[in-house]
This record gives C-alpha cells, structure tokens and sequence, in this order.
C-alpha cells in the first residue's frame, strides 16, 4: 500500500475577506474531493484571508498511480483561475 501525501501552499488574490476565502476554498476543495476522489482539507494559515496551505492523501496498491493521480490535483488547481499555487511538496510513505 503507497499513501501519497501532497502539501500545497496557496494564494487566493479575490479574497477580501476570510469569509470570500472560506468560500473559494470550499468549493476548490470540494470539487477536487469530487473528481480525483483523495482526501483534502485545510492544514495551515487558516486565519490569514489571502493565503491557505492544504493537504491532499491520496492511496493505491501503485506507486506510478498515485503520482498521476497527485500530478493531475496539481493541474486542475492550477487550471483555476483565481488561486495560485505558491508552493508544493509530495511525500510517499
């Protein structure tokens, strides 16, 4: 069994507020849980209103999936206009 962990640093510019920030990351994270079915939730600066850091899980019997699989999270949150990825980091354990 392979668990993939990804850690993903971001920037909401079109948050004013932690409310609007709340809400843009509801919904990312609600439709990268709905698409890649991984496990997702908010690790870090939960109380800064342009900045979130959250993490990703992801498991397979393959090493090779769940590189693809963390790989295609990457590119959907980048494919979102209005959040930026400032940083990540994957870990298999």
């Amino acid at each position: 069994m392979i668990v993939g962990v990804l850690t993903v640093k971001l920037f909401l510019g079109e948050a004013n507020s932690l409310k609007d920030k709340r809400r843009v990351l509801k919904s990312m994270i609600d439709r990268i849980r709905a698409r890649f079915n991984v496990s997702v939730a908010e690790v870090g600066e939960q109380n800064a209103w342009q900045r979130s850091t959250i993490g990703i899980s992801f498991v397979s019997c393959e090493q090779t999936r769940v590189h693809r699989v963390l790989a295609a999270v990457i590119r959907f949150i980048n494919a979102q206009g209005t959040i930026q990825i400032i940083d990540y980091e994957t870990e298999l354990l």
